[in-house]
C-alpha cells in the first residue's frame, strides 16, 4: 500500500510517501519551508522507529527520553517508547528524512538474537524502557542511501511490493545496527567540529546533486572551503569510502536505475556519466552488480 500527500502551510510545504507492509510503516518527507520554525510532532504508536536524516539541518527534543539532539543530514538511529512526543525545531529551509517503523513484537523477533547492542535494546524494549539503540548517531554510508533510494524509486506493486519492502526494511535494519556499532567504537581524528562536519555532508551532497558531471577534488575543496587532504581524510572517516568510491557508487546506482525507468542505451548512460568507454562502463557495471547492463535491463 502507497499513499502520497502534499501538505501546505502558511510558510512551506512538506511532500511525503508512506508505504505499509505486514505491519512495517515506512515513509519519506521533503519539507520546504521560507522561515524557520518550531512545531511538535509525535503518536502513540507503541513502535520501533528507525529514523535518516538525508537532507538539513535540525534540533529536536525527544520528550520520553528528556533529551534534546542538535542533527545534520546524513545521520540515523534507532529508538523507542511505548508513546512518541517531539519537538522539532527546523534550522535549514529545506530538510529531507526517510523512516521505517516496525510494531514492538516484529522488531524483538528479528532482534533478540542480535548481536549485543541489538540484544540489549531489544531487552529494553521487552521490559517497556524507553532508549536509543546509540548515543552516537550513525552516517548515512553509501549502502544505506542506495537502500533508500531503491525503496523510493521502486516500481514494485502488490505482492512483490510487499516482498520487496519487507526485505529492505530488515536490511536498513541491519545497515543501521551495525553503522551506530561502529560510530559508538570509533574515535574521530579529523571531523571534530560541527563546522566542518557541515563541510563534509556538503561535500556528499554535492555529489549527489552533480553525480552526471561532478567538480573535480580540488574543485569541492575550494567550493566547501576545506583543503584537500582533510577533504579526503574526513570524508574517509564519516562515510567509510573515498570521495571517488564514493561517486563510483552513485554513478552505478543512477546507471541502473536509468537502465530500468528509461529508453536510454548503455552507450548513452556511459557517456552520460562520463565514463571512458562503454566497455569501461559495462565491466564496471558488471563488477558491481554481477550482470551486464543489457541483463539488467532485460530483468529489472
Amino acid at each position: 500500500m502507497e499513499e502520497r500527500k502534499v501538505t501546505t502551510y502558511e510558510h512551506g510545504t512538506v511532500s511525503s510517501v508512506t508505504w505499509q507492509c505486514d505491519g512495517i510503516r515506512l515513509g519519506h518527507a521533503v519539507s520546504s519551508f521560507s522561515k524557520l520554525l518550531s512545531h511538535a510532532a509525535g503518536n502513540r504508536n507503541d513502535a520501533v522507529r528507525m529514523h535518516f536524516g538525508l537532507k538539513g539541518d535540525y534540533r529536536f527534543y525527544y520528550k520520553q527520553l528528556e533529551r534534546s539532539f542538535d542533527l545534520l543530514g546524513g545521520h540515523h538511529n534507532i529508538m523507542y517508547s511505548p508513546e512518541f512526543d517531539i519537538v522539532i525545531e527546523n534550522k535549514t529551509y529545506n530538510i529531507e528524512t526517510f523512516g521505517v517503523q516496525f510494531p514492538k513484537e516484529l522488531f524483538i523477533q528479528f532482534t533478540v538474537n542480535g548481536n549485543d547492542a541489538l540484544k540489549r535494546f531489544a531487552e529494553a524494549i521487552i521490559s517497556g524502557r524507553s532508549i536509543l539503540l546509540s548515543d552516537q548517531w550513525g552516517a548515512i554510508e553509501p549502502p544505506i542511501q542506495q537502500a533508500i533510494d531503491q525503496i523510493i524509486h521502486s516500481r514494485y506493486t502488490g505482492d512483490l511490493q510487499k516482498i520487496f519492502l519487507l526485505s529492505k526494511s530488515v536490511e536498513l535494519l541491519v545497515l543501521c545496527a551495525d553503522a551506530c556499532t561502529v560510530a559508538t567504537n570509533r574515535t574521530e581524528a579529523f571531523i571534530k567540529t560541527r563546522t566542518d562536519k557541515e563541510k563534509i555532508i556538503a561535500v556528499r551532497d554535492l555529489i549527489n546533486e552533480q553525480v552526471q558531471s561532478p567538480p573535480n577534488l580540488s574543485q569541492i575543496a575550494r567550493i566547501v572551503g576545506l583543503n584537500e587532504y582533510k577533504l579526503k581524510r574526513g570524508f574517509k572517516e564519516t562515510f567509510q569510502t573515498t570521495v571517488f568510491g564514493y561517486l563510483a557508487e552513485q554513478r552505478l546506482h543512477l546507471a541502473h536505475r536509468f537502465l530500468r525507468d528509461t529508453g536510454k542505451t548503455a552507450a548513452e548512460i556511459s557517456l552520460e556519466l562520463g565514463y571512458a568507454t562503454p566497455q569501461h562502463f559495462n565491466n564496471a557495471f558488471k563488477k558491481k552488480f554481477g550482470i551486464t547492463p543489457a541483463a539488467a535491463r532485460n530483468n529489472p
